[in-house]
């Protein structure tokens, strides 16, 4: 077309960002045009060709003016497109984890080859070639570490015991190396036994299922509101694992009332459709029967068959449900553990659904463990455990975020306060004067009857009932569902609420001594209220007087930043920080994983899994992959006066670090530019050492030395090169020399960053 048209072109690029990538693009090809920063500047120009920066999506030309402009999308179309599309992708779990690079002075770090230190913060230093920003660390006996930012991939965030407990090393001691291979021992364990279990199931060929279309549509068309588009999504993956042939085994992740019930409804409809039975594990019995009301409700039009197993029914009942199942009657079984018993017998089970996971107790997780491995399998949870999150992070289990609200659901207002009797009496007033319901969480049963004289003593105007373990089930029972049918409209209860049933009217909550719960019981406790469209408050109540622990403060601090709905998975990540991750891989774990800290430990676990799965028996002693050593000197850094927060500096070193491919690296580069400007030149410098890092990987590099007159080259034993390829270039060029066994020199005239970058990436083209 350029060739065709006799006029002047202008190329829009779709942001500042994207117009430094087409730069570079053209530049490969010798073409190098002029930027202009209007459309008057173009116009005024001469040049045949322009770049600008444009939102639109077509060209178009002007005869009258012989002028065309000519847009990226049409440049190439493609490209434009997929980085769209990784744009979208860039949301995994997995990196929404590494990006939390939440790391202030005074946290714990991991060092891969040193060990766990404090991060104290970012220093500028000049070691004679110009500015370069390094991380401070300090290790045990107040030993600093200094690491160049360029290096920063081999530091992560140390999880595992308490900040204030981490356990720091010794620089030089030999102390982290005892630590890594004691992990990495016990990792190959871990890694065979959860091949183990995922293998085979693997190996045995699920059953797959096929979807009546004409029924499903009808059955969907019966949920009354309007599926968001995580739950469409999470409801599509869970349809194809189903329809596989391969045993499911999917996660689904949302906050309480995200619509995660409805992706069970509808994998449930699958099933029975298909001639298969279901069964539905909740963790309590008030749960039971909300989730026979809600199922009972959406296939009241269908011909399908559902039974609830409780302590609620009758010995009667109990008995023609378990006959109706091993028959073949029933074809969805609600119930506690009671589904796992040994005398429960299905007649041609397809699906199971277990709600809240983490809520059952050791032996019914390993039953549960065992029939994964011969049936679909699909988890809803509010707060994943961190196993099943370390797990998921692994991908072995398929795992789905439903982090969207159902529209008009509005976030939580949530308040810590000190304990104050005029602040429960005005919650609670307003609350009433609103016709709502409240809960009012006092967990200790020796003084509920003394809280319960308080609170009417308090607040004369309201109907109050007490909740709590200890009752008889039947009574207990009973106040639930007077609540539910809004007898009364005060609840003191214990956590035995904690996964309750749904009381749409009920949108305040006060938790008394809230400084004694865990994260994720919290982020639970407090999704009891704002079931529905109306403005939910809780409230934190602290002890008057008395210590609060660190760790307390940090939780409550943690579940007022997470006041947006969705933020449960964000939580039990913080959970597992905090709690340190003991239960992360089971308790005999523990050790070994605060020794290393969790990111670390997982990677470790990552590692051996994928060798084992290629059959190879993983190398313990190993560092986890090639770690290239770059020095361009140069100054290489973000400077000051380009990104001025010191904590932004950090996070977006940080995401450098962890680019595993060049499109990443170009995605981060435009965002830079779009966000900050033009890069300046030790901003070049950093991303051109990023890149060559990536390229070198594969070709095994670990140092990278290049400077004015000479670059040298050094290799990982045994490198994945052939040893001929580099015989010839050392024979046919002169300036090409083997220094040992793994290192190559090159002697060349490169006076700048620009020369040098061009020069080694050369170099690898011809090795690769």
């Amino acid at each position: 077309f350029l060739g065709q048209h006799g006029g002047r072109t202008l190329l829009l690029a779709e942001s500042p960002g994207r117009r430094e990538t087409m730069l570079e693009f053209f530049a490969e090809y010798d073409f190098r045009p002029p930027t202009c920063a209007s459309y008057e500047e173009f116009v005024r120009g001469s040049a045949a060709v322009m770049l600008g920066v444009g939102p639109l999506h077509d060209g178009f030309i002007l005869p009258a003016a012989s002028l065309a402009i000519v847009t990226e999308n049409e440049l190439y179309a493609a490209q434009a497109r997929t980085r769209r599309e990784r744009d979208t992708r860039r949301a995994t779990p997995e990196g929404l984890l590494r990006d939390l690079s939440e790391v202030r002075p005074g946290d714990p770090v991991v060092h891969e080859q040193h060990g766990i230190g404090r991060y104290l913060g970012l220093q500028n230093m000049d070691l004679g070639e110009g500015e370069t920003e390094f991380l401070t660390l300090e290790y045990a006996g107040g030993d600093k570490l200094y690491v160049p930012v360029s290096s920063l991939h081999l530091i992560s965030r140390y999880s595992g015991a308490a900040p204030g407990e981490a356990p720091l090393h010794q620089l030089g001691s030999g102390q982290w190396d005892k630590a890594k291979k004691k992990a990495a021992r016990q990792v190959r364990d871990t890694a065979a036994e959860l091949l183990a279990l995922y293998a085979r199931r693997a190996a045995r060929e699920g059953y797959s299922f096929t979807v009546q279309q004409h029924d499903y549509e009808a059955f969907s068309e019966g949920f009354p509101f309007e599926e968001t588009l995580d739950q469409g999504a999470a409801i599509n993956a869970t349809l194809e694992d189903l329809k596989s042939g391969k045993p499911m085994d999917r996660l689904i992740c949302g906050d309480v009332g995200f619509g995660k019930t409805e992706v069970a409804l509808r994998a449930a409809f699958v099933a029975v459709a298909d001639g298969k039975q279901v069964a539905v594990l909740v963790p309590t019995t008030l749960l039971v029967e909300q989730h026979f009301n809600t199922f009972s409700d959406r296939f009241a039009d269908w011909p399908v068959k559902i039974a609830e197993l409780s302590r609620f029914r009758s010995a009667r009942e109990s008995a023609e449900a378990l006959a109706g199942l091993a028959a073949g009657r029933v074809d969805i079984a609600i119930g506690t553990h009671k589904l796992l018993a040994r005398d429960v017998r299905f007649k041609n089970l397809g699906l199971v659904i277990i709600d809240e996971e983490h809520r059952f107790g050791v032996r019914q997780k390993e039953r549960l463990k065992a029939l994964r491995a011969e049936v679909d399998v699909l988890t809803l949870t509010a707060t994943p455990i961190p196993r099943t999150l370390a797990m998921s992070l692994e991908g072995l289990r398929d795992f789905s975020v439903i982090s969207t609200a159902p529209q008009r659901r509005l976030a939580i207002k949530t308040f810590v306060s000190k304990y104050s009797k005029s602040l429960i009496r005005e919650a609670v007033l307003r609350e009433l004067k609103r016709g709502g319901q409240i809960y009012f969480l006092h967990n200790d049963i020796d003084s509920i009857e003394h809280a319960a004289e308080t609170l009417a003593r308090l607040l004369p105007e309201a109907r109050l009932h007490i909740a709590h373990g200890q009752m008889r089930e039947r009574d207990l029972e009973h106040v639930m569902r007077d609540f539910y049918q809004q007898r009364f409209n005060l609840l003191l209860c214990t956590t035995i609420i904690e996964t309750g049933i749904d009381v749409p009217s009920a949108n305040t909550i006060i938790i008394n001594r809230s400084d004694k719960f865990g994260l994720a019981q919290l982020h639970q406790l407090r999704g009891r209220v704002g079931r529905s469209h109306h403005q939910a408050y809780a409230y934190l109540l602290l002890p008057e007087e008395g210590q609060v622990t660190a760790q307390a403060r940090k939780r409550l601090e943690a579940i007022q930043m997470m006041e947006e709905l969705g933020s449960g998975f964000f939580l039990a990540m913080h959970d597992l920080e905090i709690r340190g991750a003991g239960e992360v891989l089971g308790e005999s774990q523990s050790g070994e994983m605060q020794e290393v800290g969790f990111n670390l430990y997982c990677a470790m676990l990552d590692a051996a899994v994928r060798s084992l799965k290629e059959g190879r028996e993983p190398d313990l002693a190993a560092p986890l992959g090639v770690t290239t050593e770059i020095n361009l000197h140069a100054p290489a850094l973000l400077p000051a006066d380009y990104c001025s927060d010191i904590h932004e500096r950090l996070v977006l070193y940080k995401r450098l670090a962890n680019c595993a491919d060049e499109d990443e690296l170009t995605a981060l580069r435009e965002e830079l530019v779009d966000r900050f400007g033009p890069l300046p030149d030790p901003a070049r410098a950093l991303l051109d050492s990023h890149r060559l890092r990536i390229l070198g990987k594969p070709l095994g590099v670990t140092r990278i030395d290049a400077t004015d007159s000479a670059i040298l080259l050094q290799f990982v034993p045994a490198p994945p090169i052939e040893p001929a390829r580099v015989l010839k270039l050392v024979q046919s060029r002169r300036n090409y020399r083997l220094g040992g066994p793994d290192k190559l020199r090159i002697e060349a005239t490169l006076p700048d960053v620009k020369s040098r970058v061009a020069a080694i990436r050369d170099v690898f083209a011809e090795l690769a």
